[in-house]
């Protein structure tokens, strides 16, 4: 079934991508498209990777819903720093998050941004994203909380803090299953997840504040766990489902971009788990060639072409499997009377 965006008015390049790859067809009889399944999507990401991060989302919830009928609608918040093309966009699809205080969804996903500060409570964005997490606690049956905003959240609401990694957190990590839930009813034992971040919140500390942590790495820690808020289950992703097979390539590409403009002083760590021998024996070849000779030019000879014919998204099954079980939850958790829109967000003392 179609996923509707924002009632219908969606960004140009999902429009563009259905165009080419969905076949004309009407929803089956026995679905009811008149309630259809709400979410709010806090779209925070900086501006080189929000309509990257759109389209994602939307290609996770799309093959997640199957026969459901969804309807996204794309949120902002104002402080998080935009450029003028990429506010432009938010001007044409997006609504501010004081508009959330007035509309009734079943769900939020809520992602994070690039961090400028050590402590999180310093960002300018800090005050309008958790009055978006005390709107969802008591609007919505559910809220996923990616990487960054899984940080916050915790911070805004168990006072945990993230700790910093010696190197960036930066691959696709094997992940076993440690406690059952009905996000992961179906799963098997070991799943893949990618990840990229700079940062950790530690199990035992989730565990001592009654997180349930439903997976463990002994290469990258937690990347799930959840917590009942108000009415809302919380769901905490330290890594990223949603990401694209090429995603961390381009991720890659832009931090070995860096090394050579001197915007960092070490090249970065190849991706763990994401390509196979043959790619890493062509980026290694690069390395050598990029540390003898640190110019941005260096890139123009970046073995793209041959790399991304290797890459398969390895992840992308697991992913839409535990999103298809949150929009069941959500479909379950729904009240048999939609709660009045609350006029101010709900916030805490």
């Amino acid at each position: 079934m179609p996923l509707l965006i924002n009632g219908g008015h969606a960004p140009d390049h999902w429009t563009e991508q259905q165009r080419h790859t969905r076949a004309p067809g009407t929803a089956p009889a026995s679905v009811d498209t008149s309630q259809p399944i709400k979410i709010a999507l806090v779209n925070n990401m900086p501006d080189a990777a929000l309509e990257d991060t759109e389209a994602q989302f939307f290609s996770l919830i799309d093959s997640a819903a199957g026969d459901l009928p969804v309807d996204i609608r794309l949120v902002q918040i104002a402080e998080v720093p935009r450029g003028d093309r990429v506010q432009a966009h938010l001007s044409r699809f997006y609504i501010s998050a004081e508009e959330l205080w007035n509309h009734n969804f079943d769900g939020a996903i809520i992602t994070g941004t690039e961090p400028r500060q050590r402590n999180l409570r310093d960002e300018p964005y800090w005050k309008s994203l958790t009055n978006v997490f005390d709107w969802a606690e008591a609007q919505t049956s559910s809220t996923v909380l990616s990487c960054l905003a899984a940080h916050a959240s915790v911070l805004h609401s168990d006072n945990i803090d993230r700790h910093p990694l010696p190197d960036k957190k930066f691959g696709v990590f094997d992940y076993r299953r440690i406690a059952d839930h009905e996000l992961t009813d179906g799963l098997p034992s070991v799943v893949r997840f990618p990840h990229s971040r700079w940062n950790e919140v530690k199990s035992e500390h989730l565990k001592s504040h009654g997180y349930q942590v439903l997976d463990e790495s002994p290469d990258a820690g937690v990347n799930l766990f959840v917590k009942k808020r108000g009415r809302s289950l919380f769901v905490h992703f330290q890594g990223h489902p949603e990401y694209g097979t090429r995603t961390l390539l381009k991720e890659y590409r832009r931090d070995i971009r860096r090394f050579l403009k001197q915007e960092r002083s070490t090249y970065p760590s190849m991706p763990h788990g994401y390509f196979d021998g043959v790619a890493a024996k062509f980026l290694t070849d690069f390395q050598q060639g990029a540390e003898a000779e640190r110019t941005e030019e260096t890139l123009e000879a970046f073995p793209e072409a041959h790399l991304t014919e290797t890459l398969k998204s390895t992840w992308h099954p697991s992913a839409s499997h535990i999103y298809r079980n949150w929009l069941n939850y959500l479909l379950s958790n729904r009240p048999a009377k939609a709660p009045q829109p609350a006029l101010t967000p709900a916030i805490r003392a």
